[in-house]
């Protein structure tokens, strides 16, 4: 079964803007590249960075608990640690995230974005090499384009992949085959993966990415429509290589 990746994704902060590549170096048994390097809690998270482990998402500001989250645009300089911010009505930010006074910078600038939005208070995590993931072996996530399309023609109107929040977006496969690949072995680019679970899927997708409104209850339309809650698969990467825009994503035949 082959297919091609369509575009790639990093999410350098838990629950804020998707910043595309064209090309990454996958790792064997590590996360995408410069993917949920920082987060952002929403009140003491427990967070120890001395022994990090996982935290479950509800304790951090991320679109399944605050849709206003989406106001925020937000660009990061892997290489400077740099970030830019912006939002309607509110001032440009630009705060260096390697320090904690860039880091205190932009909770202040989100706790006024967010007002009461947010439970708070907020503070910025560095994972120092910590990733904060959905799920603690959820180390790449992979949307099946064609599962988004068949979702959006039986609701009667656009679904933007962007609002699933995936490493690799990718063409080709037919509508929720994903859905019966686990442990399934696959090619992407140069790298090899095995499918570790499909995606179950929270209220985060319900979010318009681009309006910050929580319009489609997400979680009711898949188990109306398919009796599930799944949209999209975590792979754990077995052999590293390097994968880009257009290379293929074949799932090993059994």
């Amino acid at each position: 079964m082959s297919a091609v990746i369509a575009a790639l994704f990093h999410y350098p902060i838990k629950g804020f803007t998707p910043q595309s590549v064209d090309r990454a170096r996958l790792t064997a048994g590590g996360a995408f590249p410069g993917d949920r390097l920082f987060a952002v809690e929403d009140g003491p998270c427990g967070f120890d960075p001395a022994a990090p482990g996982f935290i479950p998402k509800n304790r951090f500001a991320v679109l399944a608990k605050i849709a206003e989250v989406a106001k925020a645009r937000t660009e990061l300089d892997a290489n400077e640690g740099v970030l830019r911010a912006g939002a309607p009505g509110a001032p440009d930010l630009e705060a260096d995230l390697s320090t904690e006074s860039g880091r205190t910078a932009f909770a202040a600038w989100l706790t006024a974005l967010l007002g009461d939005a947010a439970r708070g208070p907020l503070r910025v995590v560095d994972g120092v090499g910590h990733r904060f993931l959905d799920h603690p072996l959820g180390h790449v996530s992979i949307l099946n384009l064609a599962s988004v399309r068949d979702l959006e023609q039986r609701l009667g109107r656009p679904v933007d992949p962007l609002r699933f929040r995936a490493n690799l977006h990718v063409e080709g496969w037919p509508a929720w085959a994903e859905n019966d690949w686990q442990d399934r072995e696959m090619h992407l680019g140069d790298a090899t993966a095995r499918v570790f679970q499909p995606i179950t899927r929270c209220a985060a997708p319900g979010v318009d990415p681009v309006t910050a409104v929580r319009d489609i209850d997400v979680t009711a339309e898949l188990h109306r429509f398919y009796g599930h809650l799944r949209c999209g698969v975590y792979v754990q990467v077995t052999a590293g290589g390097m994968i880009g825009v257009g290379d293929g994503a074949d799932v090993v035949p059994l």
